[in-house]
């Protein structure tokens, strides 16, 4: 039996990225360590650390890395946690930085380079 096959990636439209917004409470974070079991340390636009956690959906087809840009929801607990929501492209980490929402000096930080 033979298999079916699969479209591979996205649709010929590409979706649109999402931005950090003030009423959803998200913000643009970097990768600065992969703590393992689905958690990431990241350094937001705040200038504050947070735990970050990897949901299911995300978990085994978004592959995170150091120096990474994502997008984060902060859980609003004392503890400094909460989740990603949305990883960003190279491509997208441009527009970010062109559009003045990214500061250069938080990639300079981790470490990362474009």
């Amino acid at each position: 039996m033979a298999r079916k096959k699969r479209s591979g990636g996205q649709s010929e439209s590409k979706k649109e990225m999402p931005l950090p917004s003030e009423d959803e409470g998200t913000m643009l974070c970097v990768v600065q360590r992969l703590l393992g079991a689905g958690y990431l340390e990241v350094v937001c636009t705040d200038g504050n650390t947070y735990k970050a956690w990897i949901p299911g959906k995300m978990r085994r087809r978004v592959w995170m890395h150091e120096g990474d840009v994502v997008l984060f929801l902060p859980w609003g607990t004392r503890d400094m946690k909460g989740e990603v929501v949305y990883r960003y492209e190279r491509d997208e980490v441009r527009k970010l930085i062109a559009s003045g929402l990214l500061p250069e000096e938080l990639l300079e930080e981790v470490g990362e380079e474009l």
